[in-house]
């Protein structure tokens, strides 16, 4: 028992390993491991990042959702809240604008042999970190359940079944796309 479970373990890091640098290497290849390129979509006259997220986000949709139908994955969903959304995008955000990178981004420029995102996505990480963990009393009594809505998935909160959100998302991101490129965005 003990054995397979080990096997197990060993074999999904290797695959994560594995998908890991692919997908750091699709990042530094769409570019969004560049800091200006990043600086651009921050400041709103280069939307390359937001076109690579969004790809990966109607791709990561597909792929689970044709995984889960065919029993290969089985989603574990977590509790949301406002709050929790609200705390971790202004997180999120803060560091993204003061580092110009996010994790994924950060990780990416590192292997691309990028300075300011090891050092200083490492010094943020830890100041991050530090903070989140000396506040989480406070914040877990007083913010983080506001709002809360429960273990509950886009589908099931409209009320539309998985294929239809994602033709819904993938028809939403065409045309975005169609009106970035019309603008030269």
């Amino acid at each position: 028992m003990l054995d397979n479970l080990h096997k197990n373990n060993v074999i999904q890091l290797a695959i994560g390993l594995i998908i890991g640098f692919c997908f750091g290497f699709l990042l530094q290849r769409g570019g969004v491991t560049r800091y200006d390129i990043i600086m651009g979509q921050l400041l709103l006259y280069d939307w390359t990042v937001a076109k690579v997220i969004l790809t990966a986000i109607l791709t990561g949709m597909i792929g689970i959702y044709y995984m889960r139908s065919k029993g290969l994955v089985k989603l574990h969903k977590k509790p949301g809240a406002i709050g929790t959304n609200v705390i971790g995008g202004l997180i999120f955000g803060i560091g993204f604008g003061i580092l110009g990178y996010c994790p994924g981004t950060a990780a990416g420029a590192v292997g691309q042999g990028s300075m300011d995102a090891l050092f200083g996505g490492l010094i943020g990480i830890l100041i991050g970190v530090g903070l989140y963990a000396r506040m989480y009393p406070w914040l877990s009594r007083n913010i983080l359940k506001t709002g809360d809505f429960g273990e509950i998935t886009i589908p099931e909160a409209i009320g539309k079944g998985q294929w239809q959100v994602i033709l819904g998302a993938g028809i939403i991101i065409i045309v975005l796309f169609i009106i970035l490129e019309i603008a030269g965005l």
